[in-house]
């Protein structure tokens, strides 16, 4: 347990400071990345592509195996369809973005380093959770078979 702790926060130190190098924390960085009709910042096209890159060969090698690299289950995503959801809540994530300039990573790392536009974007964001985990509830509450 205590090498998965020391691992998690060095894979969390090393993604924060990837956060910091590549400029993701800088809202206006982002912003000038999402101003296609403007002055366009395509530097973060960059970071998004090697992301990918990493990501691509990081999940086949994932889906060879049975555990993690620390010995736990391997708990890899099964969904494969699109459906209102998942559209709905990347249109309301890149809403967010956009007006703010931040996502939830670098909005942590942001506010970690005492920025206080992420004190507010944070905020909104647990505010944001909070309403879809008791949306959620109340759906799953309708849905559930009523005793008789």
């Amino acid at each position: 347990m205590k090498l998965q702790r020391i691992s998690e926060f060095g894979i969390g130190l090393v993604f924060g400071l990837g956060l910091i190098i590549s400029g993701m924390t800088d809202p206006s960085k982002v912003l000038g990345f999402l101003d296609l009709a403007g002055l366009w910042d395509p530097s973060l096209a960059f970071v998004m592509g090697g992301a990918i890159l990493v990501g691509v060969f990081a999940f086949a090698v994932a889906r060879k195996r049975t555990t993690s690299v620390l010995g736990g289950a391997m708990q890899l995503p099964t969904a494969r369809h699109i459906d209102r959801r998942l559209v709905l809540g990347s249109l309301l994530f890149g809403a967010g973005w956009g007006i703010a300039g931040f996502c939830p990573g670098p909005a942590i790392v942001s506010l970690g380093a005492g920025e206080p536009k992420a004190v507010v974007f944070v905020l909104a964001m647990l505010a944001g959770m909070g309403a879809f985990e008791w949306l959620e509830g109340r759906r799953r509450a309708r849905s559930a078979p009523q005793a008789a």
